[in-house]
């Protein structure tokens, strides 16, 4: 499996930004589906976005379209999550996982970093 490290979190104001980085090791990197899911406290954790291996296809949960944008770049073994316009309702743990299908279920991604708050404040 593949270990990740989350980092870039941290308090924001309403309308703000930050973006999250999520730094994997090992060699194979490119041939995981890459996503983020973030976990409210007292909710169940949701779905935030998805990449393909090549990064050529994106996908994201409804709620996140247009504000949050997910990008890897392979030859630095990370994956990105740009969120813009962030709304006290995105205050969350936001975890970085991987995978081998391009799914929006947890159970699809076997490697999981140790995740990242974000605070966002109205």
């Amino acid at each position: 499996q593949v270990q990740l490290v989350e980092s870039g979190g941290g308090l924001v104001q309403a309308g703000g930004s930050l973006r999250l980085s999520c730094a994997a090791s090992g060699r194979t990197f490119s041939s995981y589906v890459m996503g983020w899911f973030r976990q409210a406290p007292g909710k169940e954790r949701e779905f935030v976005a998805g990449i393909s291996r090549s990064g050529g296809s994106t996908y994201y949960a409804d709620s996140m379209k247009g504000r949050f944008t997910i990008s890897r770049d392979n030859a630095k073994n990370t994956v990105y999550l740009q969120m813009n316009n962030l709304k006290p309702e995105d205050t969350a743990v936001y975890y970085c996982v991987a995978g081998s299908s391009v799914s929006a279920a947890s159970t699809d991604f076997g490697s999981w970093g140790q995740g990242t708050q974000v605070t966002v404040s109205s």
